[in-house]
């Protein structure tokens, strides 16, 4: 396709998506499954208009992939509840490591018993597709900031989180392939890719966003009243904290996420202190909030009207963000893949990770947390891959992944990202509907 014919696809596509909005809600299905449908129609499997080669096209799909999740994973954090306690957090964060850590292991059993990958190759595959996605998966996470549903934060922290926790077990699977220096014993690899980079990661997310969280405030309270472009401060963030981790050899991933939280939770206690101090000021015959107001101060949800704040501003422009790269990368994705993808190892090796290794890693995780059984059913089949797993591979195959094996987990990989957008995205909207209409 010529670069005018891109244009028009692109362009066409956007102004479908943006007037058929209420049409699409009304659909079965994901807006993720019409872009892919229009890939699959375009591409090598279907008309052969246009095909795009991952492995050809490496340093621009890793670019273009790292940037979505980049973004998904601010609106991600921003959306987080107040507060946030170790009670509240605990069933992500078990979902994130102990689950994360059994999924990795299941896979790299398959592929290493089963379908003859190198032990290090087989490593690395679970960790591509191990992780769940912050970007294909927003049916099933948080709608908006005040959403307090305990099953949507669960499955979007758990998201938000496990794009950088499955780091680790990708970097232990490059070393095992001799692509990556794990130390004698393997421990470099315990003291720098596992300890150090997660708790810098999150160490430096949490200082970014505190900070900018506290420099916001300050420039907006009297008598300075400065105005701020919300949306330019959002994006500066990400780059920064983003930027600080790869230079300190932290997950950056983990470092964006939890900037974002910490933005939005110091924020947030920013304003109910305002909001507090300025209702211990009222006077005594100012008549009293009504329910709505009660409930959002109960909330701690500050007005953005009187109380703006960054994370609020930037949230709508990043979910912007978030829609176009999703509609864009897996138009892409529906041009990489041909017939002779769809072979019974790679179909088998997707069942096994929705139908085996999710709901068993997800059961495993969440023994003994409390979580109700029917809670822990969904998360064990709203296991979305996309995006995060196509950043993986891609990073791979830059760092150097030999190529014979770099197309036989490319070819898995594609397979179990294409078949989860379609099995999910037909049973996300039935199932939400039912587990939200019968009570959890």
């Amino acid at each position: 396709m010529t670069k005018a014919q891109w244009f028009l696809l692109l362009g066409s596509l956007l102004l479908l998506r943006g007037v058929s909005t209420t049409a699409l809600m009304r659909l079965p299905v994901t807006s993720a499954i019409l872009y892919l449908g229009v890939g699959l129609m375009l591409g090598p499997a279907g008309l052969g208009l246009f095909s795009f080669d991952p492995l050809e096209e490496a340093p621009l799909l890793e670019t273009l992939t790292e940037v979505a999740v980049l973004v998904s994973l601010f609106s991600a954090g921003v959306k987080m509840p107040v507060p946030c306690t170790l009670a509240r957090w605990r069933a992500p964060l078990l979902l994130a490591t102990v689950s994360m850590g059994v999924s990795v292991g299941l896979v790299a059993a398959v592929g290493h018993l089963l379908l003859g990958l190198p032990l290090g190759a087989a490593v690395l595959l679970g960790a591509i597709i191990a992780p769940t996605d912050p970007v294909l998966a927003t049916d099933v996470q948080l709608r908006h900031p005040g959403d307090t549903d305990s099953t949507r934060f669960m499955l979007t922290s758990e998201a938000g989180m496990n794009d950088g926790t499955a780091f680790p077990f990708v970097m232990l699977g490059m070393g095992l392939l001799g692509l990556h220096e794990l130390g004698d014993h393997g421990l470099r690899w315990v003291a720098v890719d596992l300890l150090w980079a997660t708790a810098g990661g999150v160490l430096i997310g949490v200082l970014g966003g505190a900070g900018m969280a506290r420099l916001g405030w300050w420039l907006r309270r009297e008598p300075r009243s400065h105005e701020l472009l919300d949306d330019f401060l959002g994006l500066g963030l990400i780059a920064v904290v983003y930027g600080v981790s790869v230079m300190l050899h932290a997950w950056g991933f983990l470092a964006v996420f939890f900037a974002a939280v910490a933005l939005r939770q110091t924020e947030l206690r920013l304003a109910s202190r305002m909001v507090g101090g300025a209702a211990c000021s009222t006077p005594a015959d100012r008549p009293a909030p009504d329910s709505q107001e009660a409930d959002r101060l109960a909330s701690q949800e500050p007005d953005p009207d009187t109380a703006p704040t960054v994370s609020h501003g930037a949230l709508i422009f990043k979910e912007h963000l978030e829609r176009l790269s999703e509609l864009t990368l897996i138009l892409l994705l529906g041009g990489t893949l041909a017939a002779s993808n769809w072979t019974w190892p790679a179909v088998g090796l997707a069942l096994f990770v929705f139908l085996v290794a999710r709901p068993v890693s997800v059961l495993v995780g969440l023994a003994g947390s409390g979580m109700s059984w029917r809670s822990r059913w969904m998360a064990g089949w709203f296991g979305v891959r996309g995006i995060g797993s196509l950043y993986y591979l891609v990073y791979a195959i830059v760092h150097g992944l030999p190529r014979p094996l770099a197309e036989q987990v490319m070819q898995y990989t594609l397979v179990v990202v294409v078949l989860s957008i379609l099995l999910h995205g037909t049973s996300v909207k039935p199932l939400i509907s039912r587990f939200w209409r019968s009570g959890r």
